[in-house]
């Protein structure tokens, strides 16, 4: 599906690891980083830093990553890690798992934003993995940082910038950030000024995942999707995707904030069958254990995906799509986290006539996948996004004030309708 038509939705609990780490390493564990190898799960390093005994450890921001990014040679990326929740003793992961070579790291740092690409004066903190500063992530890894002794609080933005020595081959990314990333040539990640940095994207590379101890918070909650939910849209840099509006909702209750929340969205991204434009992601099927599972903390899901599927009539096997074929693919996704004891509530996939995705066969297809989201009885809970978003005098359209103009995707306004309409107490930290 091209760019301009993605989402159609489109474009932009314990994580189980085998650590490549010898003898003398795994007497550090507990705070050091952790370099794993393909195939395993993302940021995950269950040791004792998992638990601290002065909080939860949960995500706190952590994009799902797809292939067949840029290149990057000798140059320093900067950028923007918006946490939705507050918490300290902070680690981010770096992510070379669509990579088909080794990346290089050359310095990482992290420091509080003053504003775009310039640090808050005195908050560059050096970002250790293994307690090295260089290293390197294999062909399909990840890696996991030490502990790093910052501060953020929620809505707040850190800036971790990553320089890679080296030419890096296709980079492992996130195409659509919704947000401002900064490149330099060289080496400036103890650079607490902007001078240097140009070229800005609205992109992510390699940086994978953000999780934070929190006093309060007792768990996360991931909004796995597509483009609707990784905020196709919404403006770039005010962080007004229906997810954000969730956490600025989670933070405004009653009482200290309960719950992190992570952006699992990715635009074009297909419930059962991969995109053939693989930087639009694997399938919800093949990504969810890595990207919704192995989050830490992880206590539910919102599982809102299923529209790309149906435009495109993609059933398995190159089959035409089916509801009953939508629907299997959710009771797999709710059996896997149940095995994990993680919670899925289940979203209504919201109406988009006008769009090139409509069609009547498309829109029985879409109704009857609602109408079993609704009564089936196999979610832990429901969300009407159909509801609140369809024109009640045409409800297989979008209300028009909540159109972002493709008939598919909110405008703002509609991605805050959308985090209102969750009923916060489907939510158990």
């Amino acid at each position: 599906m091209s760019h301009q038509n993605r989402g159609q939705a489109a474009p932009r609990g314990a994580r189980r690891r085998a650590l490549l780490l010898t003898a003398a390493c795994a007497l550090a564990a507990a705070v050091s980083a952790v370099v794993v190898p393909p195939g395993t799960a993302h940021a995950a390093a269950t040791s004792a830093a998992a638990h601290p005994a002065h909080g939860t450890r949960v995500s706190a921001w952590s994009p799902s990553m797809t292939t067949a990014g840029p290149a990057f040679d000798e140059q320093t990326i900067r950028m923007v890690a918006h946490s939705s929740v507050a918490g300290s003793d902070i680690r981010i992961t770096l992510s070379n798992r669509y990579s088909d070579t080794p990346l290089n790291v050359g310095a990482v740092t992290v420091a509080a934003q003053q504003s775009g690409g310039q640090a808050r004066p005195g908050t560059t903190r050096t970002v250790t993995f293994g307690h090295q500063g260089g290293f390197t992530i294999p062909a399909g890894g990840e890696s996991v940082s030490d502990t790093v002794p910052i501060t953020v609080g929620t809505g707040e933005n850190l800036l971790v910038s990553l320089y890679v020595p080296g030419a890096t081959g296709a980079s492992t990314w996130h195409s659509d950030a919704f947000d401002t990333t900064y490149t330099a040539s060289g080496d400036h990640t103890g650079d607490e000024g902007a001078a240097a940095f140009g070229s800005p994207t609205t992109s992510w590379y390699y940086l994978s995942g953000l999780d934070v101890v929190s006093p309060t918070a007792k768990g996360t909650v991931v909004a796995f999707g597509d483009s609707i939910t990784d905020g196709y849209h919404s403006s770039t840099g005010t962080y007004t995707g229906w997810p954000d509006f969730l956490g600025r909702r989670l933070g405004a209750e009653p009482g200290p904030q309960r719950l992190g929340v992570v952006d699992a969205g990715i635009g074009g991204n297909r419930v059962l069958t991969d995109v053939p434009n693989l930087w639009q992601g694997v399938s919800a099927l093949k990504r969810f254990g890595h990207d919704a599972l192995g989050q830490p903390g992880v206590k539910d899901v919102i599982l809102f995906e299923g529209i790309n599927d149906i435009g495109n009539n993609a059933g398995p096997n190159g089959a035409p799509l089916t509801a009953a074929d939508l629907e299997d693919g959710y009771r797999t996704l709710i059996k896997a986290a149940r095995a994990k004891h993680v919670r899925v509530i289940g979203a209504t996939l919201m109406p988009d006539e006008g769009n090139g995705y409509y069609t009547p066969a498309a829109e029985a297809i879409r109704q009857d996948v609602n109408q079993w989201i609704r009564t089936g009885g196999a979610f832990d809970g429901v969300i009407d996004f159909d509801r609140a978003m369809r024109d009640p005098a045409h409800p297989t359209a979008l209300y028009p004030d909540y159109d972002a103009g493709d008939h598919i995707h909110p405008n703002d306004a509609g991605m805050q309708v959308m985090a209102d309409a969750i009923d916060l107490r489907l939510l158990h930290p």
